[in-house]
């Protein structure tokens, strides 16, 4: 990962179209993307359009007083290249209610993210940035997905999996949104084979590690002791390793969690692979919060977002911190270069 603070690096003529949905209004997520974008030197690298509504983000650029400038469109072919594009995708009527979720804020959440995906998959825009929303206002609203990567890997090609990004650590997740009680079942030799293959390829290909290494996580305490806390380790995890050392992938583990993050032996890999959302999240926010970004890899589209969420306790206050949310843009663009570069290369 790059150092995105000196935009000078970046070459103006990789400038690219990034969409953006706001997620939840009520919440931080305009907020911050009004922040963002009153610097003017970041329109050197991107063409922003947000889809939402340009009375909702007119009536919240006056209340934190930003000189962010907006620019409202019917459709893509009028996007100004040094404003803030605001196509509509919301009721211009909306009332902003800070921290408090509902129903309507909600449809507006969902209605930015489909329409901002539409968008994605029809190539108006190059990449996605996604605003976090609360499913509690979303789910049954012809919306029956446990978050947005799960949307994503409906409306996309290939198979997402959802990976933590710092200057730090790199932590990829075998499971997402399940309960823990169903996790082990869902635990195979044949997916967690195929989750390590496009993880893989995504260090290779998304991040330009050919060399990587990758530390597994065990799913029970203690990475079960031999079979003596669960035989999910003996039976699946370590045969799935053996299988991968033998082609050659440097790859480690099954890793007891606790003593794994406690010595710090994430800081000797590329990536560390986790059995389950809170054993790779929790570590993750530890150690980065504030300053990471969720990437949903492979999907034949770039898609990331920051990692936080609502953060209803501070809506409407102007102190939500923009670092998580302006790194999503970087690593977005980062990994869309890298994939074009490739397939030029290719030719």
């Amino acid at each position: 990962m790059q150092n995105y603070n000196n935009l000078n690096q970046f070459k103006a003529h990789q400038k690219i179209k990034v969409g953006i949905s706001t997620g939840d209004p009520n919440g931080v997520g305009i907020e911050i993307i009004l922040k963002i974008f009153q610097d003017k030197d970041i329109f050197e690298l991107f063409t922003p359009i947000v889809f939402s509504s340009i009375g909702i983000l007119s009536d919240q650029k006056k209340h934190f007083k930003l000189k962010t400038e907006l620019n409202s469109i019917k459709n893509i072919n009028q996007l100004s290249s040094q404003k803030l594009n605001v196509i509509e995708a919301a009721s211009k009527n909306y009332k902003i209610s800070f921290g408090e979720p509902s129903k309507e804020s909600g449809e507006i959440a969902l209605n930015s993210f489909t329409d901002a995906t539409n968008a994605l998959k029809n190539g108006d825009i190059d990449i996605l940035l996604t605003g976090p929303f609360d499913k509690s206002t979303v789910i049954g609203q012809n919306y029956n997905f446990l978050g947005h990567t799960e949307y994503l890997n409906q409306e996309l090609n290939g198979e997402a999996m959802m990976i933590m990004v710092s200057k730090k650590i790199k932590i990829a997740l075998i499971t997402e949104h399940v309960p823990i009680n169903k996790v082990s079942s869902y635990l195979s030799k044949k997916m967690l084979t195929k989750k390590i293959e496009q993880l893989s390829k995504t260090l290779k290909f998304d991040f330009g590690i050919k060399d990587h290494k990758i530390a597994v996580l065990g799913l029970n305490p203690h990475a079960g002791d031999n079979g003596y806390i669960g035989n999910e380790e003996e039976n699946i995890i370590k045969p799935v390793i053996k299988d991968f050392l033998k082609k050659g992938l440097n790859i480690s583990g099954p890793f007891s969690s606790d003593a794994f993050f406690g010595n710090k032996h994430y800081l000797g890999y590329d990536i560390v692979l986790a059995m389950y959302h809170d054993q790779g999240l929790i570590p993750f926010k530890t150690i980065s919060f504030g300053e990471g970004t969720n990437f949903t890899a492979g999907l034949d589209k770039v898609r990331t977002s920051p990692d936080h969420g609502t953060a209803y306790d501070i809506a409407g206050k102007g102190i939500a911190k923009i670092n998580s949310f302006r790194q999503s843009f970087f690593l977005a663009r980062e990994i869309f270069l890298m994939r074009n570069d490739r397939i030029k290369s290719s030719f």
